[in-house]
């Protein structure tokens, strides 16, 4: 890679992972160059719309349907073809880009396979590369995987799922490519890299360059995903709409702008997908800012009820009437070894879930661990075809509904979950882990992001428990030095402790977790 090195406005910081020159390529890396130079300075601009929007909220203001925007709400108008390989999308699975994980959630038997360099990554600069070396593998037909403990070989199956990519959110750099002194952004790295080396693989196979947009705020951070698309296609000389893309509604502003970002991506989306866990976080960090918008503890927001059955609901209306797909939330649980009776009643939670989401009208799920896709392809199973876009809900819920507060109990148990659950899952991210197995739920950085928002809203307000006591400093002391002494030594104990203890204290919300912590990051 020297060549590439010593390039004047380009520099990336070396790696010996094997194969990652075939991956930072001149031609890829011009490619990025040319992305960053367009649409850096936008996507900085929207960053910066965030803060004033959060400003309004702070001052009062509660999202609602755009004015400027109704004819867009109102209009009779429909996305793009589908691809025929996205037309069943009954069951996804989600996991990282590790060579192990990829080639058991492709041969799973889910039909969709998302490999995520978001919130299931921890961004080392090793694991982002050995991630695009291994998806460049999978269209290349070489990908393998040998356990060295075992011995045990890992192969792709002859039917495996579809292949899918999240890159990172438009509010994440990536420190270790930078051009003129500037990190590019963490999103266009991603895409950028692994549309330019398997796009045209992809579409030979049958298949295409799919992707799953995460964290969009706004139709104007969708409508620059467009411009990159356009770009992006026209440099491979592809046809417009060749990218597909299903955009994850995880943040509570873009659940108002649901018309309007599929209408912003309308030659390239396929559908929409319910981000439950981030929802949670977003609908905390953007209007939890004040006292009577206090949330119960997180086990009593559940997606039957309040705030989230309702954007559930909205969600599937919307994008049926546009010929869309609604893709339902993720199923953290994972098997429970050793206690068949836990296991079981893991298993049961799942179905219950997943038969609700098909019920609803959804076209399917998402899942984290192999196990769980048989159960939720059985209730899936009571679809008439390969998905439900024919289903509108009776009830399409208005503004109040959406952003209705859940209610339920907020206690020390509660608490004491956030605090072990947020430092374990901060210790392994630093550690390059960014999905955790916890307590037997597969943990990624939106449940560690609803533990710190959650305890900083109840101590900002001193909300109430349910044993009559006040959420207050020294309660929230006391409660993080037991579970902070309970938590068996691990590497980068201290310093995820360090962080989320002063994410829970300061006077402001941190947007994201993962911006301090990426500078604690190996």
């Amino acid at each position: 890679m020297s060549d590439v090195l010593e390039r004047p406005r380009v520099a990336v910081e070396p790696s010996n992972v094997p194969g990652a020159e075939e991956i930072l390529t001149a031609d890829a890396l011009e490619f990025l160059t040319e992305l960053h130079e367009r649409f850096d300075g936008r996507r900085r601009s929207l960053l910066a719309a965030r803060g004033d929007r959060q400003a309004r909220f702070r001052d009062g203001a509660l999202p609602d349907f755009p004015e400027a925007t109704a004819d867009i709400r109102a209009g009779e108008w429909r996305v793009g073809e589908i691809p025929a390989d996205l037309q069943d999308r009954r069951v996804e699975i989600t996991g990282p880009t590790n060579a192990k994980m990829v080639i058991n959630a492709l041969n799973s038997g889910a039909k969709v396979f998302m490999a995520d360099f978001e919130d299931a990554t921890a961004p080392t600069w090793d694991e982002l590369l050995r991630g695009q070396i291994n998806l460049r593998a999978r269209w290349q037909g070489r990908l393998g995987f040998t356990d060295e403990g075992t011995g045990k070989q890992y192969r792709l199956n002859d039917e495996v799922a579809v292949l899918k990519v999240r890159p990172r959110g438009w509010h994440l750099d990536e420190r270790h490519l930078t051009i003129d002194d500037q990190p590019i952004s963490g999103g266009l790295f991603d895409f950028g890299l692994y549309f330019w080396h398997n796009a045209r693989a992809a579409l030979a196979a049958g298949s295409g360059p799919y992707f799953y947009l995460p964290k969009l705020e706004s139709r104007f951070e969708a409508e620059l995903w467009s411009e990159v698309f356009a770009i992006a296609e026209a440099k491979l000389r592809l046809p417009r709409g060749t990218i597909k893309v299903t955009v994850l509604i995880e943040t509570i502003t873009a659940a108002f702008e649901m018309d309007e970002i599929l209408f912003a991506l309308r030659e390239n989306i396929v559908g929409l997908n319910c981000g439950r866990w981030d929802y949670i976080f977003s609908t905390i960090k953007r209007l939890g800012d004040r006292p009577d918008r206090l949330t119960p503890d997180r086990s009593a927001m559940t997606m039957d009820k309040a705030f989230l059955a309702a954007y559930s609901l909205r969600l599937i209306d919307t994008c049926h009437r546009r010929g869309a797909f609604a893709m339902g939330g993720m199923s953290a649980f994972i098997p429970v070894k050793g206690d068949e009776a836990a296991n079981r009643q893991a298993m049961d939670k799942v179905r219950a879930d997943k038969e609700r989401e098909v019920g609803n009208g959804h076209d399917g799920t998402w899942v984290a661990h192999p196990a769980l896709v048989p159960v939720a392809l059985e209730a899936f199973a009571r679809m008439t075809g390969p998905n439900q876009l024919g289903v509108r809900p009776r009830h399409v819920p208005g503004r109040e509904e959406m952003l209705e507060l859940h209610t339920g109990p907020r206690t020390e148990a509660g608490a004491r979950e956030n605090i072990r659950v947020g430092i374990q899952y901060m210790a392994a991210w630093l550690s390059g882990r960014g999905a955790v197995p916890l307590y037997n739920l597969m943990e990624d950085a939106a449940t560690a992001e609803i533990c710190r928002t959650q305890l900083w809203q109840w101590l900002k307000y001193t909300a109430p428990l349910d044993d009559g006591r006040a959420f207050d400093r020294p309660l929230f002391e006391q409660l993080f030095e037991d579970e902070l002494a309970a938590i068996t030594d691990q590497p980068h104990l201290d310093e995820a402790a360090g962080l989320f203890r002063a994410m829970v204290l300061d006077p402001d919300c941190e947007e994201f977790l993962t911006l301090p912590a990426y500078d604690l990051l190996d």
